[in-house]
């Protein structure tokens, strides 16, 4: 039964999380049944799977927001905190994972969201930079992406059970910073 101090939408949210993670094809009734609640109650918060779909990735955003936000607030250096930040995103993989292959980047308050981040990311890539962290001749646009790029595989490790959190968190670090040499 679900708890009756969360709201619907709340609950609806929380659901869908959870069954899209498992199935990425699941049904809004699979997700208004795992919610607690009929799909007329899902469809007076969301007209549909694409409205829902924004509502998550904005959601999963804010989080990772906070989880970065908490993970680094002790770091004496941008370069830590670049660091740190891994280890705090990638334990989000499982929750997270399933949004890589929607489309609600489409949506104008999910492009200014991530392009929130990305200046973010870029600022904090340039004051590393500024620390010896990456090579001068290296553009920051690249190192973002690779950044990113590194957060998906570790993503993808972790969901595939070849890595843990902390082992991809690691993994990515030493890649960005060293490559794959020995």
């Amino acid at each position: 039964m679900r708890d009756k101090s969360v709201s619907s939408r709340d609950a609806i949210l929380e659901a869908a999380f959870d069954v899209f993670s498992q199935n990425p094809g699941a049904s809004l009734s699979d997700v208004a049944s795992a919610a607690g609640v009929g799909r007329a109650t899902l469809h007076r918060h969301f007209a549909g799977r694409d409205e829902l779909m924004v509502a998550l990735t904005l959601a999963a955003s804010q989080e990772l927001d906070v989880a970065v936000e908490v993970a680094v607030s002790a770091c004496e250096t941008y370069t830590d905190g670049l660091r740190v930040a891994l280890r705090a995103m990638l334990p989000l993989a499982a929750r997270h994972m399933f949004l890589a292959t929607e489309t609600a980047q489409n949506d104008p308050r999910v492009a200014a969201a991530y392009a929130k981040q990305r200046r973010a990311l870029a600022d904090d890539i340039e004051a590393a930079r500024g620390e010896g962290a990456f090579a001068p001749d290296i553009p920051t646009a690249w190192i973002v992406e690779a950044y990113e790029t590194l957060i998906y595989a570790g993503w993808a490790m972790v969901v595939a059970g070849e890595a843990t959190p902390n082992q991809a968190a690691d993994l990515a670090w030493r890649t960005l910073t060293r490559g794959m040499t020995p």
